[in-house]
């Protein structure tokens, strides 16, 4: 049999999904999260997990892995320092940067301005040019260079990175850095513009690949330690961890190219929703994975999650294919406080975090959270992980009444104002990714994963006007889940800067031909078959004279089939109705890549057993919740227990392992073929 283990790393719990690929049939683990060294955690979770298979972890074939190592050292400023090499008279293209500040109207003035990865003091100007042709005009000085990175090397630097003008071109001058590096300071990992993003635009070059350099250290010396431990345990299969953009790269690939895993953990979220929702019919999707210290939200259309050219992370906006995966700080363990200034009620960004964690969880947190107040309020009994994990209700009620305290109002109203407003800061995010993006949110469904998202779904969904909202199968390991069902995927790119009138139809499908042999290759080195590798092509597109472009997805059979005329017309669609104007201007070909793919799993969910309608077998016990004024009758349903066409009335909780669903009064539950529980208004 063939076993894939997926494994999610957050800031609270680690979560494994065992995943038998020829039935299946899957058992799921959560163990508390180790920040000093996630692979702890890990390792933990795996031993757990393969016991509850019945099997030795040496029986695991594919080791599938969402990290945020690499977000973390963006976000927490523990980067490795990067010494960066670039043309003659383009030292300061780190601080100059572009002219875009964020915020209102008075950004300007409280805007702190970001360090740049890469310090002014280790960066050096080299001689050497290529035009914008990628012909060389000025030969470099190989005494120069090697000047350069003596210091480079005497300053202490712990990565390189070499971004010289035109090298996506004709990279041959930064390859020749290259060598020369790897002779003087062998030891420090070298990243080349022209490999990490060959594409145009200096400073988004150059930051990208300062960017990747600035991680590099960092992601090795976790993947190879988590390799090592994996191996030490017996596990001899393949370790692959999740890109931002939904696809897999060998652990390999991701030491040398770790800047495609900037988003590798909020990814894993979004190809899980995509699983369950192919099983369960729902095409169009708005998820709302919320964990212990942040909420991820995404928008899938037809199955399709949304990418972008972008991934930021706090201040970094690096040039990157990921997931358009939107993070607020709301989640379990956000803290709720009322500043002494405003005496108004405020809940995170700051965040309880695993340790100590929520008062509830009882490891020695004293700041109320979002958990507390779901405990308070009863809509999170005091049972958690299958009643391996008790809850303190006292503490948590004591914690609260500090707010209450401090807002003059009675303890179940603070309560209730915590939950009030974490609701709306996740309602904010899932406007950002649907009504500013030009969709009708009543066109989906909300599907609420991780540990809290289906505490929360119902509440959201009313919000949104988007129902169903849906608590899929093992919510609270859906993360995983998507790590164990997605597919390997690869990429690569070329600026294409020509007018379409211009442009021979024939010479851009040559090209993306070319470079979809390229990722095909890179694929079948992993060991996948020719058969198995689909291909796609992307090709950015704008006005003449837009400083940005709007990239298109097309197959290759689409493209052969409608030229370069379908693309445009795509064009002009997706610009109107992301922007509501199109241009008479001409249409330009901004930048080509290909994309190759890996065999996709289509593997079912495995079917319910058919119920009655009736959920009492499911039912542990008669509860009470705060409704809004008043304690409410309610119901605890155990989720194993529940049958396919089982209808629960809300208010109910269902608990089980991993997670707890809440629905609300005047809303009814119905569980599906597949087991997800599907909310409607009543």
């Amino acid at each position: 049999m063939t076993y894939r283990l997926g494994v999610d790393v957050g800031g609270t719990f680690t979560d494994l999904l065992l995943f038998n690929q020829d039935n299946g049939e899957f058992w799921r683990h959560k163990t508390p999260s180790t920040p000093h060294d996630s692979s702890e955690g890990i390792l933990n979770g795996v031993t757990a997990v393969c016991e509850k298979g019945g099997i030795a972890p040496s029986d695991v074939e594919f080791f599938l892995h969402g990290t945020t190592v690499a977000t973390n050292a963006v976000l927490e400023g523990k980067g490795a320092r990067v010494g960066l090499i670039t043309t003659d008279g383009y030292r300061q293209v780190m601080q100059i940067a572009r002219s875009f500040v964020p915020g209102g109207l008075a950004g300007w003035i409280v805007w702190p301005k970001p360090e740049p990865l890469a310090a002014l003091e280790d960066t050096f100007e080299i001689k050497g040019r290529m035009n914008a042709r990628g012909e060389e005009t000025v030969a470099i000085d190989e005494a120069q260079i090697r000047t350069a990175l003596e210091a480079l090397k005497a300053s202490g630097v712990e990565a390189l990175t070499v971004a010289l003008i035109n090298a996506y071109l004709n990279g041959a001058h930064e390859q020749r850095v290259a060598e020369l590096a790897a002779e003087i300071m062998p030891e420090v990992p070298i990243s080349l513009s022209h490999l990490v993003l060959p594409e145009m635009q200096e400073y988004e070059r150059t930051l990208t690949t300062v960017a990747n350099a600035a991680v590099r250290p960092v992601v090795g010396k976790y993947v190879r330690n988590l390799r090592d431990r994996l191996r030490g345990a017996g596990m001899a299969g393949s370790l692959s961890l999740l890109r931002s953009d939904g696809g897999l790269m060998s652990s390999e690939k991701s030491e040398e190219h770790p800047v495609s895993l900037l988003m590798s953990g909020p990814a894993g979220g979004v190809t899980g929703a995509i699983w369950v929702g192919r099983n369960a019919g729902i095409r169009n999707i708005l998820t709302l994975d919320v964990g212990g210290t942040s909420t991820d939200v995404a928008l899938i259309e037809d199955l399709e999650a949304r990418r972008q050219r972008t991934t930021e992370v706090g201040h970094l906006s690096v040039r990157a294919s990921a997931l358009d995966v939107k993070t607020v700080g709301a989640g379990g363990g956000s803290i709720a406080y009322v500043p002494e200034l405003t005496k108004a009620l405020r809940v995170g960004p700051q965040s309880a975090g695993a340790v100590p964690g929520p008062v509830a969880y009882g490891k020695g947190g004293t700041l109320p959270t979002v958990t507390d107040a779901n405990v308070v309020l009863g809509y999170l009994p005091e049972n958690l992980l299958g009643g391996t994990f008790k809850l303190d209700r006292e503490g948590a009620k004591k914690s609260v009444q500090t707010i209450a305290d401090a807002l003059g109002i009675g303890l179940m109203e603070a309560a209730r104002g915590i939950i009030d407003i974490v609701n709306e800061n996740m309602f904010g995010a899932l406007r950002m990714i649907s009504v500013q993006q030009g969709y009708d949110p009543r066109d989906f469904a909300v599907m609420g994963f991780g540990g809290a998202g289906p505490l929360h779904v119902n509440a959201v969904a009313r919000l949104m006007g988007s129902w169903p909202a849906v608590s899929p199968v093992s919510p609270g390991v859906l993360c995983a889940l998507g790590d164990a069902t997605t597919r390997m995927r690869t990429e690569t790119a070329r600026s294409f800067s020509q007018r379409v009138a211009d442009t021979s139809e024939a010479d851009v499908l040559a090209l993306l031909e070319e470079m979809a042999q390229q990722t095909r290759a890179e694929l079948a080195a992993e060991g996948i078959a020719e058969a198995d590798i689909t291909s796609q092509f992307e090709l950015d597109v704008r006005y003449e004279g837009q400083a940005f472009e709007v990239p298109l997805s097309i197959d290759p059979d689409t493209l052969r089939a409608d030229g370069l005329k379908g693309v445009t017309a795509r064009f002009d669609a997706e610009h109107l109705r992301l922007f509501t104007f199109n241009m008479d201007s001409a249409h330009e070909l901004v930048n080509l890549r290909a994309v190759a793919m890996g065999p996709a799993l289509e593997l079912p969910s495995p079917p319910l057993e058919q119920g009655d309608g009736d959920p009492i077998r499911a039912k542990l016990r008669d509860h009470e919740l705060w409704s809004g004024s008043a304690m409410e009758p309610a119901v605890i349903y155990d989720r194993a227990k529940l049958r396919a066409g089982d209808v629960i009335p809300g208010p109910a909780v269902v608990t089980e392992m991993d997670s707890t669903t809440l629905i609300e009064a005047d809303c009814v539950g119905t569980v599906d073929h597949a087991g997800n529980i599907l909310i409607n208004l009543a």
